[in-house]
């Protein structure tokens, strides 16, 4: 379905109005991070200066387990929001992530919204684009997107749930996993699969391993409601089935498990608010954890100053665990000992 460039730019504007405030959380449904208890070591034999942060993610090394997830793109408010963030990335060693690239599509003249390379020349950038769209695309369309603004890999967003919600959103989800073989195939740079707020099943997770992809961001329920942000914008029907959906789908928590499982490099992204929450998702099986709203939302309070130093309280609360869990660097996080408690345990026997 082609939207117009209009239509497209009002969307944009309306989501990060709503993702401004916290009207879109999920309502009853949380990330069951908080099921996981990382044991106390007493004696850690280790000074917090000695802790690493670093990771390696798609082929670069970011300073910290820390990506600056997917937000916007495609109108003049979002062309700020890009270039800040992508530069506080690139100054912090953080990966960035641009929003969905459908208004490049739609209309050429949107790219410059997306262009943050000259900022952030260094930092891993991340592309965007719908799996539905790209479906639709040839492959040398798709190599033209992330070419001109110069990502490092290619995000393919997967987004049934928000878009039957979504006013003249996609209603045919057909030959997705044949868009994305063809795309691990044929793209120059690596695909990454990414859910948008109702996290990823074990079979979806398997079926992407088995065609090639090797990373996903779990986008798991808990955080931000995409379906709630699309129910606030609809009216009739479409607003009744979205209140009924409001909090559909699987925690971020237990996403990040069934991917792990599959063998995938994770991100971890949907409800991460806190350093707490970034050592329970590695120590869970991801390498990274991705955080929006949050960061949108300090960063339209105060500015680049208000984000990082949000990023940077995230970052000091991080090594402080990892301190008491008497591990050094992130690849140790991932083997400490955790018990796992209430509804998380009955998601993990699925």
């Amino acid at each position: 379905m082609v939207k117009k460039r209009a239509e497209i730019a009002h969307q944009k504007n309306e989501h990060l109005d709503l993702c401004s405030t916290d009207s879109v959380a999920f309502r009853q449904r949380t990330t069951l991070l908080e099921d996981v208890q990382l044991l106390h070591q007493s004696l850690p034999e280790l000074s917090l200066d000695e802790i690493d942060l670093s990771v390696e993610l798609l082929g670069k090394r970011l300073k910290a387990p820390l990506v600056i997830a997917a937000m916007t793109g495609g109108t003049r408010k979002a062309l700020e929001i890009n270039t800040e963030l992508a530069a506080l990335a690139e100054s912090n060693g953080y990966g960035f992530g641009l929003g969905s690239q459908r208004a490049m599509l739609d209309s050429p003249k949107m790219a410059y919204t997306f262009r943050v390379r000259q900022r952030a020349p260094n930092v891993l950038l991340l592309g965007n684009i719908g799996v539905v769209q790209a479906r639709d695309c040839a492959t040398p369309v798709l190599e033209k997107l992330v070419h001109e603004v110069e990502a490092d890999a290619l995000c393919v967003h997967m987004n049934p749930a928000m878009e039957v919600i979504q006013r003249q959103g996609d209603r045919n989800f057909t030959r997705c996993i044949e868009t994305f073989a063809r795309l691990v195939r044929e793209l120059s740079i690596p695909v990454v699969a990414k859910e948008t707020g109702a996290g990823v099943s074990t079979e979806v997770a398997r079926r992407l391993s088995e065609i090639g992809v090797t990373t996903i961001d779990v986008s798991g329920a808990g955080g931000t409601s995409w379906v709630g942000v699309e129910a606030l914008r609809a009216q009739g029907e479409e607003r009744e089935l979205g209140e009924l959906l409001w909090d559909w789908g699987i925690p971020t928590a237990a996403s990040i498990v069934y991917a792990s499982r599959c063998s995938m490099n994770v991100i971890a992204t949907g409800g991460i608010h806190n350093g707490l929450d970034v050592a329970r998702s590695i120590a869970l099986g991801a390498t990274a954890a991705g955080i929006a709203r949050p960061i949108l939302q300090a960063f339209q309070k105060g500015g680049r100053t208000y984000a990082e130093d949000f990023l940077r309280r995230i970052k000091r609360e991080l090594a402080v665990v990892m301190l008491l869990c008497g591990v050094r660097t992130i690849a140790e996080l991932k083997r400490v000992p955790k018990v796992i408690l209430g509804e998380l345990r009955h998601w993990l026997n699925v």
